[in-house]
């Protein structure tokens, strides 16, 4: 069960919340979602707007999900790695990856949260770009991230809710 969370009531630290626990990125609804695994992203104020920036390849099957709905959710699982792992190795267009996590889709107001998640957070997309390698002033980043020319896009999205589940609270 879920509920609704403050933004003045969340004190984590969004550098390890992204960097040390991992997330998993969901568009989507009910008709259909899929979830990736990601590491990389921040949150803070753009445009006087509490936000969440993520970034995905062109090329995983989530972005299809992105470029079709307003929303997209972010959800936490806490010390279980098991989760991330399973969806960071596995592709949605092969196989229903939420049922090989062990995860149960809810589905709320055209966005999907999942039950096990321990925190999530409801984005609506405000911009989306590719990332351009001319922009990019370390070569030795874009050497080593991207040898194969398949830039991010970089997604900015306005966090409109955030829920905690219930054990949590």
């Amino acid at each position: 069960m879920f509920r609704d969370m403050a933004e003045k009531d969340f004190k984590e630290n969004v550098i390890s919340l992204i960097s040390k626990e991992t997330m998993l990125i969901t568009a989507g609804d009910e008709s259909g979602y899929n979830t990736m695994t990601a590491a990389w992203g921040f949150m803070g104020e753009m445009w006087g707007k509490d936000c969440a920036a993520v970034v995905v390849r062109p090329q995983r099957y989530t972005m299809e999900f992105l470029n079709r709905f307003d929303t997209f959710t972010l959800s936490f699982f806490g010390d279980n790695k098991d989760i991330p792992r399973i969806c960071g190795t596995n592709s949605g267009r092969d196989c229903d990856k939420a049922a090989l996590a062990g995860l149960t889709p809810v589905f709320k107001d055209g966005y999907t949260l999942f039950n096990e998640s321990r925190l999530s957070m409801v984005c609506r997309k405000l911009y989306v770009q590719r990332m351009d390698e001319s922009c990019m002033l370390d070569k030795a980043l874009s050497e080593k991230w991207y040898p194969q020319k398949d830039w991010h896009n970089l997604i900015i999205g306005s966090i409109e809710r955030m829920y905690a589940t219930e054990r949590d609270a």
